[in-house]
């Protein structure tokens, strides 16, 4: 809401109230992943694994959180980047890789 406010009135309260939103939100989602990754730890610890495992969960741990994208391209090879295109481009895709029989084999 406080957004919204800016764009009908961008005032300096306005800007610092949308400042202040914003910080508020990133120390929330950094506090939220130093708690899963406490938690990764913890249960990296605990976990008696294969060797080959336990070298995967601790690079997977220093990676750390990494944003995904999901962007397809489309029968035109125009990038899509919406979930309701991304789906329709893989039915269709996958029907056609699955559907290869002719009206000739069909018996």
């Amino acid at each position: 809401m406080a957004k919204r406010q800016w764009l009908q009135d961008p005032n300096q309260s306005n800007v610092d109230n949308v400042i202040s939103v914003r910080c508020e939100a990133g120390r929330h989602s950094r506090t939220k992943r130093g708690i899963i990754q406490k938690l990764k730890l913890m249960n990296l610890k605990q976990t008696n694994k294969k060797i080959r495992d336990l070298y995967r969960s601790v690079i997977e741990f220093k990676k750390g959180c990494q944003p995904r994208t999901s962007i397809v391209q489309d029968e035109k090879h125009d990038l899509v980047a919406d979930t309701h295109s991304i789906l329709a481009r893989r039915r269709n895709h996958f029907s056609q890789l699955l559907n290869v029989h002719g009206d000739n084999d069909i018996r």
